[in-house]
């Protein structure tokens, strides 16, 4: 069924584009199927259908029709999990690098979610729908490291509630460009949309949410990078990887936030995005009430470059 938004336009989003004004508005929405809306004609302003550069002004009534999106069917998948702890409420795997955690555009096999699927059966919480079941948290596609899912949805509530009050413990090893004068620090800064790029987060003082990375000094590598132990206060999108490129020290393999060039391959080794690694997370379990701490080893290709201090 397709779904009607009417709205009037107020004065923070006037003069800008239409297509980009419907993309801040609904972020769960790309940018280019928003545009194939528009010009399937299905974006009305005053009444009258427009294109995707047009601007409206404070003031406007704004229709915008949402064709009903078709689900794919998500298939499992025998695919092997490293899995760190599993009992009848919660699986906590290491993820490696490259495997995306859940369904979407683009990705709809190979994931996290079609591997648990062929392994947990239908034991698995419902909460965030087909694309995502048992899916309560996520770190990117190649950041790697310990993510937990969900078998039910009782402990599904239970632990985002601890994720929404930032009570889980969530402990990541990073290498970053440069060295640092001291040996730890806290970064306070919010983080939203990058306006310039929907793409990318940034840190937004005015549309950002709180955002809070407390960092630590472990080691230097080569006298060029510094290894890192950063834990997460809250857990913004893309958090670490952003924090550390607003303060000068992009991870190391970052070319969405760090250099473009000159760091995909270091020690003779190529490498496949950022070096950043969820290496501890603490949690209440959610039948026994018990705190529970599960650590992921870290992969060969980051041991590698830890070898050359």
């Amino acid at each position: 069924m397709n779904e009607n938004k009417r709205f009037i336009l107020d004065e923070d989003y006037e003069e800008c584009r239409i297509d980009k004004l419907l993309a801040e508005i609904n972020p769960e929405l790309s940018r280019s199927f928003i545009q194939r809306v528009i010009d399937d004609k299905g974006v009305f302003v005053n009444n009258k259908p427009v294109k995707a550069s047009f601007k409206p002004k404070s003031g406007d009534e704004i229709v915008f029709n949402i064709p009903e999106m078709i689900v794919p069917d998500i298939l499992a998948e025998d695919i092997p999990l490293d899995i760190i702890y599993e009992d009848n409420d919660i699986i906590l795997i290491n993820k490696g690098k490259g495997m995306v955690v859940h369904p979407a555009a683009g990705n709809y096999t190979g994931t996290v979610v079609n591997a648990l699927m062929y392994h947990c059966k239908d034991n698995l919480s419902g909460i965030n729908g087909v694309l995502r079941p048992g899916i309560v948290h996520r770190i990117d596609k190649d950041t790697t490291g310990v993510i937990i899912a969900c078998k039910n949805d009782n402990s599904h509530r239970f632990i985002a509630g601890q994720l929404k009050e930032h009570s889980i413990t969530r402990r990541y090893e990073a290498v970053v460009l440069g060295l640092f004068k001291d040996s730890e620090g806290i970064i306070d800064a919010p983080i939203g949309r990058n306006p310039n790029d929907r793409k990318k987060m940034a840190i937004n003082e005015k549309n950002g949410k709180n955002a809070v990375t407390h960092y630590k000094v472990l080691d230097v590598i080569d006298n060029r990078f510094t290894h890192l132990e950063c834990r997460l206060e809250t857990g913004r999108t893309h958090q670490i990887r952003v924090h550390m490129a607003s303060i000068g020290h992009p991870l190391l393999g970052d070319t969405v936030y760090g250099p473009e060039k000159g760091y995909s391959k270091v020690f003779g080794m190529e490498l496949q995005g950022q070096c950043l690694h969820a290496g501890i997370l603490g949690l209440i379990h959610p039948t026994t009430h018990e705190y529970m701490e599960f650590k992921a080893e870290l992969p060969d290709y980051f041991k590698k470059i830890l070898e050359h201090k």
